[in-house]
């Protein structure tokens, strides 16, 4: 993952096509998600919509993973495998979907709620969105890599969560994972410098109690070691020469 591509105007036009595409199927992913649906239904839906939309799914059998989509409940903090599960009222499910179009990649996700969720869920999801803007704020030129992650760690720890460290954000363009990759902790002013051009997946996953982890036996799953919940929020964009774009940008975001 440690070559950093610089990318074109052409090629940033074909990542605005990819975002849409990944950003509205988060949103549909978004909408189906309600007591009694399970995780496979919506992982279906989403398949068929990038399809639809005359791309590919950038997560199925990307490594071996199984689903167009990854969808974690409650406790899992990423990489939640599609199936029989049926989402409760009061679960929180991330959304996590990538699509694959004219040889470029979006990627974003989405924490959110079924039906009514209790006050410390609803904190724990907003917060955990808010972190990646408050960690956009320096994703400018001239800035380095770790004044995102800086910035992440110190809005999410002044609110009394945890960051999960094993898992970062990404490079992002022709393959779904290149370089540089963007840690959600650290000191500032390190790595490397942000320069017009490149595109990035910035991605805080946020517990509500301790950072421990675990994968589960699926070899896949990742959940909280203590059981507690877990939120994640990311968007594809790309470094100008002014404020940063949202390239997975949608009205729901």
């Amino acid at each position: 993952m440690s070559v950093i591509t610089i990318k074109t105007l052409r090629e940033i036009e074909l990542m605005r096509k990819a975002g849409k595409i990944t950003a509205e199927a988060r949103s549909l992913g978004r909408s189906l998600v309600k007591s009694g649906i399970t995780t496979q239904e919506i992982n279906k839906e989403i398949f068929k919509f990038i399809k639809k939309s005359g791309a590919a799914p950038s997560f199925l059998n990307y490594g071996g993973f199984p689903g167009s989509a990854c969808i974690s409940v409650n406790d899992e903090v990423i990489h939640g495998i599609p199936g029989r599960r049926k989402i409760l009222e009061g679960d929180i499910v991330s959304i996590d979907v990538g699509a694959y179009v004219g040889g470029y990649h979006g990627d974003c996700c989405m924490t959110v709620g079924a039906g009514e969720i209790t006050k410390d869920a609803k904190k724990l999801i907003e917060v955990t969105r808010q972190s990646f803007f408050e960690g956009l704020k320096y994703a400018r030129e001239g800035y380095r890599i770790s004044d995102i992650s800086h910035a992440i760690q110190q809005y999410v720890e002044a609110n009394g969560y945890s960051l999960v460290r094993e898992y970062v954000g990404h490079g992002i363009g022709k393959n779904l994972h290149e370089g540089p990759e963007i840690p959600n902790f650290g000191e500032p002013g390190h790595g490397p410098r942000l320069v017009k051009g490149m595109t990035l997946a910035i991605e805080p996953m946020v517990n509500a109690g301790g950072a421990a982890i675990r994968v589960l036996d699926d070899g896949w799953t990742v959940v909280t070691a203590d059981g507690s919940l877990s939120a994640h929020y990311e968007n594809t964009i790309l470094i100008t020469d002014g404020e940063p774009e949202i390239l997975t940008m949608a009205e729901d975001i």
